[in-house]
């Protein structure tokens, strides 16, 4: 029951982020030739279509295909699914025929190679079986220019439901759409180069100056290092004043991500920044499995002006 409020609350934070998403003033960061790439745009007039077309295609799955069956606990995917509210989603039957309750959630959710976020996370009792589905970010979509949905890779969590330890951890699981093979995914690169060393490359692509929480930094990654990466990011100024960011993203690899630095509008306020100008910044890449530091960088620089 509480992962279920978990999930319900997430969903709710991420309808509200997208409600405010209208009035959202985005600043282009400024290429490496120094030209102005920085004139304001209203997010309606950045989104392109303001519908996404990933909910106009018709793709389907294999119906009934065993996604991974490991301990007792078996689950299938019935059906990709296009909520009009929700967006796109993975309906899937959970069977645990084990003598422990257990929850289920994903670990990493991959679109056309692109990194997703999942709103997903379900009970299923002893001996019991449970349907539920796996909902794909529509946001996530969008920002990646996935218009068609052309194959999904996941892996999954097993937990115990009643002391929350994790059980086992699923390799990565390849799931097929009709439309696979069709789709040439682009990479949504564009902005300035920040860093591109070990095979990590990170992209700065707008900042957003009214985002639901208070101003947020979209970021470009792409991971071919041969190992799984976190990034996450430290020591951040905005127009010379320092700012506490939130920000950690997974990509694993091979993989591609649009991750955004979130600043709050109290940290903006306080500091009386009204517009977000010269930002500076160090990046961690660290790995997932141990979180210890692969490589750091030295500040990095770069400006909306």
């Amino acid at each position: 029951m509480k992962q279920r409020l978990t999930t319900l609350l997430l969903t709710l934070c991420l309808a509200l982020s997208l409600s405010g998403c209208g009035s959202s003033v985005r600043k282009s960061i400024s290429d490496d030739s120094g030209g102005n790439a920085a004139q304001n745009q209203t997010a309606a007039e950045t989104t392109e279509a303001a519908t996404t077309e990933a909910a106009k295609s018709s793709v389907t799955i294999e119906e009934n295909t065993v996604l991974f069956d490991q301990d007792g606990l078996v689950v299938t995917a019935k059906d990709l699914t296009d909520d009009p509210i929700m967006g796109w989603g993975i309906e899937v039957l959970l069977e645990n025929s084990t003598d422990k309750n257990l929850t289920v959630q994903c670990g990493s959710l991959i679109v056309n190679d692109y990194m997703i976020t999942d709103l997903f996370s379900a009970d299923v009792a002893a001996g019991k079986k449970s349907n539920d589905t796996i909902w794909l970010s529509s946001a996530g979509l969008e920002a990646a220019g996935i218009d068609t949905i052309s194959d999904i890779a996941l892996t999954f969590l097993a937990l115990d439901s009643d002391s929350f330890t994790t059980l086992f951890e699923t390799d990565e699981i390849e799931l097929k759409t009709s439309a696979y093979g069709t789709v040439e995914q682009p990479a949504m690169d564009d902005g300035k180069e920040l860093v591109n060393e070990n095979g990590v490359r990170i992209v700065g692509k707008y900042v957003d100056e009214n985002s639901f929480w208070g101003a947020g930094v979209l970021l470009y990654i792409e991971n071919s290092s041969g190992k799984n990466v976190v990034v996450q990011c430290d020591n951040m100024s905005i127009n010379g004043f320092m700012v506490t960011p939130y920000f950690s993203s997974t990509v694993n690899d091979g993989r591609m991500a649009l991750d955004t630095i979130t600043i709050l509008s109290s940290d903006l306020e306080n500091n009386g920044i009204t517009s977000v100008d010269d930002i500076e910044l160090t990046f961690q890449i660290l790995d997932p499995d141990t979180f210890q530091t692969i490589f750091e960088t030295g500040p990095v620089e770069f400006s909306t002006k």
